[in-house]
Parts: structure tokens; C-alpha cells; sequence
């Protein structure tokens, strides 16, 4: 019984110092946000001596945060909802359709996985540059609208998905396509919505789409915007780039905090309600 109790206060200190490491860069970056450039380069892991807005004042004033912020949120949401309904609905075919080749696809499917993206990237601008959406959006929209991983992974819900509720349906005279969206992706809930924070988290956290095919201003995100304020802004005022970087940093970790438990249900198998 003792060694029980001494187990679990072991296991709880193992997940308070995990948990201190884990929060520590976030926590690092927020409090250099409210600091000066020269107490950020004197001080860096001490507490704010004077707590000060000015960072995220002057951010505001020296770009035009409300359109970029526009900017990346639409793409990462676009990105997101074509990434999963698309990338469900192949898996759907191949896991729970009779389409012929269902198994070539899916090998061919899970090879592209293997080669690096970087040996497209010359094909696929050039591609764009020819199409004329460079400097579109629909040149950081469409290349992500689906995904060989997010496809695999559907995939392995789908396959829990029982039979059994899919043959009442066509019984009924209900076809594929109402099947997949009154039948199919209710009880995918949970995966669909890991698949779609990912999905989020990755399009909110490009940096080489922008820099490769954004040329004006207007269509900046915030990755790219970042990455312009640093060459753009003296060194002196760092405290300019922290408090940029909290803001681009905050709301994907808001969004993991609030969609964590969808995490846990969706490696935890398919729930019917």
C-alpha cells in the first residue's frame, strides 16, 4: 500500500516536471512581450520590472495587423474544412465503398507519404507561376485542401465504423453521399475534429506558402508578416517581435486547450450516439 501511494507521488512530481518544461517557453515568451527591448536583452528569464504595453502598441501601429490577421485566418480556415471533408470522403471510398482499386489507391496513397514535399517544390511553383495564382489566395488554399496523412488516418476510423449501420442505410434507399454525411461523419465527430485543429494548426503555422507565392502586402499572414517585422524593426525594440509572436502564438493554444478532449476520444475508438 505504501509503495502504491510512493508510486503515484512519483508519477504526479514526473508529470509536474514535464509540465513546467512544456510551459516554460510559453511562459517565457509572455512575460518578455511586456518588457522593454532592454530589460528583454539584459533580463530575459527574470520577471517585468515595470509591466508595459508598448510592444503590442507599437505593433498595431507599424502594420496593419486586423488584415493579416484576416488574412491567415481564412486561409487556415478554408484550409481546414477542405482538408476534412475532402480528405474523409476518400477515405470513406476506399475504406466503405465497392470503387474498384480500392487497395491500389491506398498503397499509392500512403507512397506519397514517403516522398520529402521539398522535391515538389519547384514543380508545384512553377506549376502555380503557369496557372497564374501566385499571389492569390487560392495559391495557399488549394495545394492543402487535402492530405495524404489526414486521408491514412480517416482511413483507421473509418474501418471501426460498423457495417451493420451503413447496409440499413442503403436498405433504406439512402445514397453514398447521404450515408457519408448523416451516417458516417456523425460518428467520425472526434477524429474529424483532431484532424481539423491539426489541419488549423499547421495552415496557421505556414511560413513557406507566403514566402514563396504572397507578393503584396495585403495578402501577408501572420508567419510571413513576422518574419518582415524582424528584418524591418531596429533590434532595440524586441519587445515589438515578442509581443507579435504571443498574438500569432495565443489562439492556437486556446484552440489545442479546448479541443484536447477530442484528442482522447478520437485514439479511443468510434462512439455511436
Amino acid at each position: 500500500m505504501i509503495s502504491s501511494k510512493k508510486n503515484q507521488w512519483l508519477i504526479y512530481l514526473g508529470l509536474i516536471a514535464a509540465s513546467f518544461i512544456v510551459l516554460y517557453p510559453f511562459f517565457f515568451m509572455i512575460i518578455n512581450s511586456f518588457k522593454s527591448g532592454a530589460e528583454i536583452m539584459h533580463t530575459p528569464i527574470a520577471l517585468p520590472k515595470e509591466w508595459s504595453w508598448k510592444g503590442y502598441v507599437d505593433v498595431f501601429e507599424s502594420t496593419n495587423l486586423l488584415r493579416i490577421f484576416f488574412n491567415t485566418i481564412f486561409v487556415s480556415v478554408s484550409v481546414m474544412v477542405l482538408n476534412c471533408l475532402l480528405s474523409a470522403m476518400v477515405a470513406f471510398a476506399i475504406a466503405k465503398t465497392k470503387m474498384p482499386g480500392r487497395d491500389v489507391w491506398l498503397r499509392l496513397i500512403l507512397s506519397s507519404m514517403m516522398v520529402p514535399a521539398i522535391l515538389f517544390t519547384i514543380p508545384v511553383y512553377m506549376m502555380m507561376y503557369d496557372w497564374g495564382w501566385v499571389n492569390t489566395y487560392r495559391v495557399l488554399i488549394i495545394p492543402g485542401a487535402i492530405s495524404a496523412y489526414n486521408i491514412f488516418l480517416l482511413y483507421q476510423f473509418m474501418t471501426q465504423v460498423d457495417e451493420a449501420y451503413l447496409e440499413a442505410a442503403r436498405i433504406d434507399g439512402a445514397s453514398e453521399f447521404r450515408i457519408f454525411f448523416k451516417v458516417v461523419l456523425p460518428m467520425m465527430r472526434p477524429a474529424m475534429a483532431t484532424v481539423g485543429i491539426l489541419t488549423f494548426m499547421g495552415a496557421w503555422n505556414d511560413f513557406m506558402g507566403p514566402l514563396l507565392y504572397i507578393r503584396d502586402d495585403s495578402m501577408l499572414t501572420l508567419q510571413m508578416a513576422l518574419f518582415k517585422f524582424q528584418q524591418d524593426i531596429p533590434a532595440g525594440n524586441l519587445e515589438q517581435v515578442w509581443a507579435m509572436t504571443t498574438m500569432i502564438a495565443v489562439p492556437v493554444v486556446f484552440a489545442f486547450f479546448f479541443m484536447q478532449k477530442n484528442f482522447i476520444k478520437a485514439f479511443t475508438g468510434v462512439g455511436v450516439k
